[in-house]
């Protein structure tokens, strides 16, 4: 597993994380034995880096159980406070995941969208940093938050990383954010690199979620734009299959071309899924094959 440091001055992490939103149920049932498992497997396989959230569910309580027996000393452990970011719901909510994942501080607290019009970015980071002074959170970050927000948000309290939404289907932090970021020494992590499942090339068009799927809702994943979505990652597949990789692997390892990404957090489900994303943790490109890679994205709905 190769490593970075989260940002300028942050710690080192692996470039491949484990998002800990699908363990939660978000994407479909999961058997709590197999989470653990998972957990603990991508752990095991240099995958330390574990990151959930208060409004992931049931995650954050998994995720602690996995990491008795030793495994919280080799993991960086992140969470994050979600919903209501006022100064006092702050604080009860790392109380909160402090419980629920069974330890006594986290490595990095997040806040995990952009509420400032109701809640004052000013408290809300005020807030962080009293409980980064505490010992409960070694390090501070945001998430979703684009280059404006992380501005008004580095000057109440200093921050090492942001976590956005990128994938070769969701461009948009590529023009400001990341370059922000770069220059003010903020670390990525990326999350979503697979589009919630779009560029594993598993699906095709007419594909029906379960009720219990989040994807169930959403029209990315229904009618002409689900199949327009479907080709493209058909074509990507191609360009993978070309240089010996699953699309998977390219998804997660086109996001690591970008020096500003620190760690690209995949979701999984089973430790088959670990094993495969941790294959993209040394995959290069070079300027052709970003090239082809560019030209079917310009056929992205």
């Amino acid at each position: 597993m190769r490593h970075r440091n989260l940002g300028k001055d942050g710690p080192r992490i692996p470039v491949i994380g484990l998002g800990a939103w699908p363990i939660g149920g978000g994407m479909g049932g999961v058997d709590e034995a197999e989470a653990i498992r998972t957990v603990r497997g991508a752990i095991d396989a240099g995958v330390t880096l574990v990151d959930t959230a208060q409004a992931y569910g049931p995650s954050e309580s998994i995720v602690g159980k996995a990491l008795r027996d030793g495994y919280r000393e080799r993991c960086f452990l992140a969470t994050k406070v979600s919903g209501d970011y006022s100064p006092a719901a702050v604080r009860a909510a790392m109380d909160d995941s402090l419980r629920a994942l069974g330890v006594d501080h986290v490595d990095l607290y997040q806040v995990h969208s952009w509420r400032g019009e109701r809640d004052p970015i000013e408290e809300t980071m005020a807030a962080m940093a009293r409980l980064q002074e505490e010992g409960k959170t070694r390090h501070l970050g945001v998430s979703n938050f684009d280059a404006a927000q992380m501005e008004a948000a580095r000057a109440a309290a200093p921050f090492v990383s942001s976590q956005p939404r990128y994938s070769m289907l969701h461009r948009e932090i590529e023009a400001a954010d990341l370059p922000w970021c770069e220059a003010n020494g903020v670390g990525n992590l990326a999350h979503s690199p697979l589009a919630k499942g779009l560029l594993t090339g598993r699906y095709a068009p007419g594909h029906v979620f379960p009720g219990d799927d989040e994807r169930s809702k959403s029209p990315r994943f229904q009618g002409e734009i689900f199949a327009r979505s479907c080709a493209v990652a058909a074509r990507l597949g191609e360009v993978a299959a070309d240089k010996g990789i699953t699309l998977v692997q390219m998804a997660i390892a086109w996001c690591l071309r970008q020096p500003a990404v620190s760690c690209v957090l995949v979701g999984a489900k089973s430790l088959a899924q670990v094993r495969e994303h941790v294959g993209a943790a040394q995959v290069t490109f070079d300027a052709g094959e970003l090239d082809r890679i560019d030209a079917i994205l310009r056929e992205a709905p």
